[in-house]
């Protein structure tokens, strides 16, 4: 059944009003016609199965609401991935299959081995397509809410706003680390928020590991093989979303 998004004061008592590309989608791509049934979000985690009621050609579609329910798709922790700007459209990438394995928001920044740079000028633009990827990845796959995806920030931006997550993950290579699976075991309970940090195609310098260590982040490796910065989010994410639903 076709999925759309749509801001809260789009939804009314009885009905919920569809604008904009989603109305354009479903009369003109989709070709819905009155009496069809569709599932509405609401951006708060609450769904409603609805029943299309009129079209205004394709610049309004209205849904009538048949019945409302709290979502059950949403991981239990609230998981935000902080990405370090990879070569290519290789975030494009990471962003949809981030969202697909239960991140909460996703923030790119930039580290000292990143081959991108931060660019004002496009800056706008890049994050306008990757807010559009994940609004496409939560639609395929079932979400409930839209991770956000963040302007690119600085590495020290980056670190700070991680730490103040329950948990704070810092994937790293060199030395001192502690494998994920023995720092998820040894969790007394379930963190609510949890912060994981991904370098880019270089990895990480010392001096960065250490700043961050210094802000609490724990420093963990992920296993016996060298993963790529495109797949490692998805590893990281799938082991958290994994036992948060044992």
């Amino acid at each position: 059944m076709p999925r759309f998004f749509v801001e809260q004061d789009r939804v009314f008592e009885d009905h919920i009003s569809i604008v904009g590309e989603d109305a354009h989608h479903i009369a003109r791509s989709l070709r819905m016609a009155v009496g069809e049934l569709i599932t509405v979000c609401d951006r708060e985690g609450k769904e409603y199965l609805c029943t299309i009621s009129a079209f205004d050609d394709d610049k309004e579609v209205v849904a009538d609401i048949v019945s409302s329910a709290k979502s059950e798709n949403e991981p239990k922790i609230y998981i935000r991935l902080f990405q370090a700007l990879p070569k290519g459209d290789k975030l494009d990438t990471i962003i949809q299959k981030a969202v697909e394995c239960g991140a909460s928001e996703i923030i790119p920044f930039q580290s000292d081995r990143c081959v991108v740079r931060i660019k004002d000028a496009s800056e706008d633009r890049k994050n306008e397509r990757r807010r559009r990827i994940a609004t496409e990845a939560a639609k395929q796959c079932r979400r409930s809410l839209v991770p956000e995806v963040s302007a690119a920030v600085s590495f020290d931006n980056a670190i700070d706003l991680a730490a103040k997550s329950d948990l704070c993950l810092f994937c790293y290579e060199g030395e001192g680390t502690r494998p994920l699976g023995e720092i998820l075991r040894s969790c007394d309970t379930l963190p609510r928020s949890v912060s994981i940090i991904i370098g880019s195609e270089g990895g990480f310098s010392e001096a960065e590991a250490a700043a961050a260590k210094a802000k609490g982040a724990v420093m963990t490796g992920l296993g016996k093989r060298i993963l790529r910065t495109e797949t490692a989010s998805g590893f990281v994410l799938a082991c958290l979303v994994m036992i948060s639903e044992l």
